[in-house]
């Protein structure tokens, strides 16, 4: 079995973010389901925000990037908020 069990949106952007950031155990993401759009709400530990944002939002950008192609697979509409 890989990292991603279920393999549910929610379980992946946990192992990405988990594994970016210095505490990993302070990552949650809470899910909202509205109609056909599914949100993501990336919550990190204060000092790790950095990490997970990164220089002009670059690493926000691609993780977002990754969970809507995986997202596009089963026509699922996906949006990651990365809130502090």
């Amino acid at each position: 079995m890989g990292p991603l069990k279920g393999n549910s949106m929610k379980d992946l952007l946990l192992y990405i973010a988990r594994n970016l950031v210095e505490n990993p155990d302070a990552v949650s993401v809470t899910e909202t389901e509205t109609g056909d759009e599914l949100t993501l709400e990336l919550r990190v530990a204060p000092e790790d925000m950095g990490k997970v944002i990164g220089r002009q939002g670059r690493i926000a950008k691609e993780i977002r990037t990754l969970v809507r192609s995986c997202a596009q697979r089963t026509g699922q509409k996906v949006t990651v908020d990365i809130v502090d």
